[in-house]
């Protein structure tokens, strides 16, 4: 026991929570993997699941690697991250033309998913080193930029990812202490500017000359969340008829219908799936483990000794529940489809490792939380230490 216990570092909550929802992913996967399989070529249902399976246990290798090292090293590790993710997204844009990237030999990857860990850190590390000028406009512009850059840049492709990662960092920015008056008025006016311009392009509808390419793909998922087609035999139709024949206790594991017949169903529609499968218990088991997982990134970031440490918890823990309140609520019909993955749940690749190595971020603040929880207990310590060093 000792052993796991060298082995599995940090916050024990947040690793139940993740070993939870580990082990209902490589059910739900299994279970639904069947119809991407034959979609693809030279796929197999077994083949495709093992593949999960590994990444999964990548996740795994990754968060106890990360837990076990100073979140400090962070800091500066965020500033080489924020650069490469700016590389990367306008490699993928201008090169790619999408927002995926081939790399040879290791296939596949969003920078996208890279660039929402490492902003969160990077902007947790702006805001503590700001200091005394905080409250300052020119603190406020700085930061606003360096988050805009990135989002900006994921938007063209990607624009529910672009949306989560600014809302996170944009409450991050509140909590660091910033002027509340330039952030009501800014977060006013960014509102009031989004819905101006997705007005006029939900009213052009999917026109050919767009700016963004992508524009007739958001304003058609809008569209037909607003206006639904009950006869149409699409993704959200389909996940909104597995929820249905869940109804209370769910139809068993493994016998789903409509997962045969989604070719997301293992991705962006699983937790309908889920329901289908286990009905609204399992739903609203798995709704009440994201939620846990978030207290106690709360309870995680107020026991910090320093803002950098609790910034980053609080970043991380964030965008992970968000992202899976976005999903669930795309799957029970609350919000028209976005293509947001369910963290740790969802098909295996690079949203699920690299949240994993946000995960492992949380969990080496939690170990260092813990290792001066248990000084200041021996030595009789009763104003908590303050010092931290970025």
């Amino acid at each position: 026991m000792r052993k796991l216990t060298n082995i599995f570092k940090g916050d024990l909550g947040i690793w139940m929570i993740f070993f939870v929802l580990s082990v209902i992913s490589l059910i739900a996967v299994y279970s639904t993997i069947g119809l991407q399989a034959y979609s693809l070529p030279a796929a197999t249902p077994t083949g495709l699941f093992i593949k999960h399976v590994a990444i999964v246990l990548a996740t795994y290798v990754a968060i106890i690697v990360i837990s076990m090292l100073n979140y400090r090293s962070f800091s500066r590790i965020s500033q080489f991250g924020y650069v490469l993710s700016i590389v990367l997204l306008i490699v993928v844009l201008a090169i790619f033309k999408g927002r995926w990237m081939e790399i040879p030999y290791l296939g596949q990857f969003q920078p996208s998913e890279i660039a929402k860990v490492c902003l969160i850190v990077f902007v947790a590390r702006q805001l503590t080193r700001s200091g005394d000028d905080i409250k300052s406009l020119g603190t406020f512009l700085t930061l606003l930029i360096e988050i805009g850059v990135v989002t900006i840049l994921v938007l063209p492709e990607n624009l529910s990812t672009a949306i989560l990662i600014f809302i996170t960092c944009y409450i991050m920015m509140l909590i660091g202490g910033v002027n509340k008056k330039y952030w009501i008025r800014t977060l006013l006016a960014v509102a009031l500017v989004g819905g101006i311009l997705f007005f006029i392009a939900y009213e052009r509808g999917a026109s050919k000359d767009a700016v963004l390419e992508r524009s007739s793909t958001w304003v058609h998922r809008v569209d037909s969340w607003l206006n639904p087609n009950p006869n149409e035999l699409s993704q959200e139709n389909m996940a909104r008829m597995a929820i249905a024949r869940g109804e209370v206790f769910g139809v068993g594991v493994g016998n789903t219908v409509h997962a045969r017949l989604m070719t997301q169903a293992h991705n962006d529609f699983i937790y309908a799936i889920i329901i289908e499968e286990t009905g609204m218990i399992g739903g609203l088991v798995v709704f009440a483990l994201y939620s846990m997982f978030f207290f106690c990134c709360v309870r995680l970031s107020r026991r910090c000794r320093g803002t950098f440490g609790s910034l980053i918890v609080a970043g991380m823990g964030m965008v992970i529940y968000f992202q899976a309140l976005i999903n669930m609520c795309v799957a029970v019909g609350l919000l028209p489809v976005t293509g947001q993955t369910l963290p740790f749940i969802s098909y295996g690749g690079t949203a699920y490792l690299f949240l994993g190595c946000g995960l492992g971020v949380i969990q080496s603040v939690a170990c260092d939380v813990i290792k001066q929880e248990r000084a200041e207990k021996e030595n009789n310590i009763v104003q908590p230490q303050t010092t931290e060093t970025i």
